[in-house]
């Protein structure tokens, strides 16, 4: 029998957490309910997919989204934001300057990759940065259920937030990676990732989850720890990082 969840097009994960991949860009877009608050982590790549996002949730859940976790800066995971008007916007630190001062550049970012000139400018221009910054772990309170926010970058950006989901019942506690992992592609390494602190980062990400955990890509298929251990040596590899 297929739950609530994935009747609307999610992909359940585990009691009260699910993630949908995006059908242009495959990134991944989390959702976590707890008794008296919702959050989602990442918000699409324009106020439509937004829009979309948030009637979607409230359509499985008959309440709307309380928390914004922003895992980092990149269009598609970003400029969805502003149709989530009102809620409380959780990112690493330094990512709320960096998104005042560089909405032309995802603006220009999102238009290259596909995104129309209209919808690109209208969410660049309404873009919400983080209220909240997290420097190194943060604690959200969602009733019955706590989600920890963890800095564990930088690496793919100098902004990589992470979402540990405590698993119930003896379930596996479930990570929100963002585009630290990788699984339908090899990682993308743009001008601001920092390629030499990307592995460290992955350690970060793996301690933190542990050898049990659930690892949600930003891209793709969920993964283990050893799937996360793996990419961590090939990044080290290419990028001539001595092991750690």
């Amino acid at each position: 029998m297929h739950t609530a969840w994935e009747e609307a097009g999610w992909e359940q994960l585990g009691d009260g957490v699910a993630r949908r991949r995006m059908p242009r860009w495959d990134e991944t877009i989390g959702v976590i309910a707890g008794t008296t608050g919702v959050m989602i982590v990442d918000t699409g790549a324009t106020l439509r997919d937004g829009a979309d996002l948030r009637r979607a949730i409230r359509g499985v859940l008959g309440r709307e989204v309380t928390h914004v976790a922003l895992t980092h800066p990149h269009f598609d995971h970003v400029l969805g934001t502003a149709a989530f008007a009102g809620v409380e916007v959780f990112g690493a630190a330094g990512l709320g300057e960096l998104l005042r001062r560089g909405k032309d550049g995802l603006r220009h970012d999102a238009m290259r990759h596909g995104v129309g000139r209209d919808a690109a400018a209208e969410a660049a221009d309404l873009l919400v940065a983080p209220h909240h910054h997290v420097h190194d772990q943060l604690t959200v309170e969602l009733g019955d259920r706590q989600v920890l926010l963890a800095n564990v970058g930088p690496g793919h950006t100098a902004h990589d937030l992470a979402v540990l989901v405590p698993g119930r019942g003896g379930a596996p506690e479930i990570v929100f990676c963002g585009d630290l992992v990788e699984e339908s592609g090899e990682p993308q390494a743009g001008p601001d990732a920092l390629p030499q602190r990307w592995p460290g980062a992955l350690d970060r990400l793996l301690s933190l989850g542990g050898e049990d955990a659930r690892y949600v890509p930003g891209h793709g298929a969920v993964v283990d720890a050893s799937f996360v251990r793996a990419q961590r040596d090939a990044l080290a590899a290419r990028f001539g990082v001595a092991p750690s």
